[in-house]
């Protein structure tokens, strides 16, 4: 099968599989990566950092993904593939949900996603933590992180940058993980 096809399919699915956002199939996402392209986890976990820290949705960084594998023409297939299937679905579905109005199966239907959709995006920061947090150091960096992030009012980006800084500089002198 032609690699741009491919590329088409697999992200095409995974758009429809996001359900409560791009984290609930980061998972699902490296796993196809890696045995449909060969992309490895180390890879994966640098490039969904790089799209944490870039402007705009997280989730553009499949674009990166798509101009690793096939170049321009992949990066853009990747972007549409990946985008327009859940638009379309999301433009439908809510042009039904406002129609439908304050039905009680409404808010039962509403309440049975939430957790679904928790858990799928708990799965995600799983899948990317369990690649990212290589040793003792890097275990410490990441709960601090996460302290500084839930506790106060830090931008993110600072904290991802200063992370970034602290781990990769301690690396360098020490080779601590």
């Amino acid at each position: 099968m032609p690699v741009l096809v491919h590329l088409m399919l697999v992200f095409g699915l995974l758009s429809l599989l996001a359900v409560g956002g791009g984290t609930a199939v980061l998972p699902e996402m490296q796993s196809m990566l890696a045995r449909h392209f060969g992309i490895d986890h180390t890879t994966f976990v640098n490039i969904y950092s790089l799209g944490q820290l870039a402007p705009g949705p997280n989730m553009l960084m499949v674009v990166v993904f798509g101009y690793q594998i096939a170049g321009f023409a992949g990066a853009g297939l990747v972007m549409t593939a990946f985008f327009l299937p859940s638009c379309l679905l999301c433009l439908g579905c809510g042009r039904y949900w406002v129609s439908i109005g304050e039905r009680p199966w409404r808010r039962a239907a509403q309440n049975a996603l939430e957790p679904i959709s928790i858990g799928l995006m708990c799965s995600g920061v799983y899948a990317v933590a369990k690649n990212a947090v290589l040793g003792p150091f890097s275990a410490l960096l990441a709960v601090a992180a996460l302290a500084l992030i839930t506790f106060t009012r830090i931008n993110p980006a600072f904290v991802i940058l200063g992370s970034g800084l602290i781990g990769g500089g301690l690396i360098l002198l020490t080779g601590l993980r």
